[in-house]
């Protein structure tokens, strides 16, 4: 009986040693799986602008930021994307902690002054990293206004990127209105767009943009206290998009 009790004190040790991440992970957020040609692509809803993807064992993190979760239980990054320099984007915290001698930092040329020996991407570049192909798609504001004439996200300084995982194309727009660039996508199979007022899309814009390049699933992201009802409402009649809501706020 001693022998039998001592194996459960080991095996509740090491459990509780080796798994924090899995029970993280799993319980605390959201997660989807897309079938791709690649393999199996698991989307992990960090929340606001923050994504975690996995296609087989590739990890990549979007937007990664300490306030939303601990990051020394989830698997370091072999791709750091950065959209923008905004802190709630750009945390250098979180940089350093998911960042291996393995990974690679996808960044725009603003995050580039705090973020060393990362590859910058200008909007309408288009590089393979990690076997993956990238698209820096421009992200800014048209309607919305820091102050008169004064842009919350100027044209030019923020990515929104394609990334291509096996025969699937997910576009992950960044901080962003409903551009003409945006608009002019095609063959977008996962798209998230955001709607946090007042600083990127109202759901009208979401929807505008949505109608436009008719991504195959959409995942309103980063929206803040938007209600996300008013969306699904607009999109409604849209056969060839689903509208998934997911813990993003």
């Amino acid at each position: 009986m001693r022998y039998h009790g001592e194996m459960v004190c080991l095996f509740t040790f090491f459990f509780t040693m080796l798994f924090p991440m899995v029970l993280t992970a799993q319980e605390r957020f959201e997660t989807d799986v897309i079938k791709t040609s690649a393999g199996d692509l698991e989307i992990t809803f960090i929340g606001h602008g923050t994504l975690m993807l996995n296609l087989g064992g590739k990890i990549i993190h979007i937007d990664p930021w300490t306030r939303l979760a601990d990051y020394s239980k989830v698997p370091k990054a072999d791709l750091i994307l950065l959209t923008h320099e905004h802190r709630d984007h750009l945390d250098l915290k979180a940089i350093e902690i998911l960042r291996a001698e393995k990974t690679d930092v996808v960044l725009t040329q603003t995050c580039s002054s705090q973020v060393n020996d990362g590859i910058v991407m200008n909007n309408g570049d288009v590089r393979v990293v990690k076997g993956l192909t990238l698209e820096a798609v421009p992200a800014y504001n048209i309607v919305h206004m820091r102050s008169k004439g004064v842009p919350f996200h100027p044209k030019g300084a923020g990515n929104g990127y394609v990334i291509t995982l096996g025969d699937k194309r997910v576009y992950v727009a960044g901080d962003t209105e409903n551009t003409p660039e945006m608009t002019l996508l095609t063959d977008i199979d996962i798209a998230f767009l955001p709607m946090n007022l007042p600083y990127t899309m109202t759901p009208e814009m979401v929807a505008s943009a949505t109608k436009a390049f008719k991504p195959k699933i959409l995942y309103p992201y980063h929206y803040g206290e938007t209600d996300t009802s008013i969306i699904e409402e607009l999109l409604k009649d849209l056969e060839q998009t689903e509208v998934r809501i997911r813990k993003m706020k």
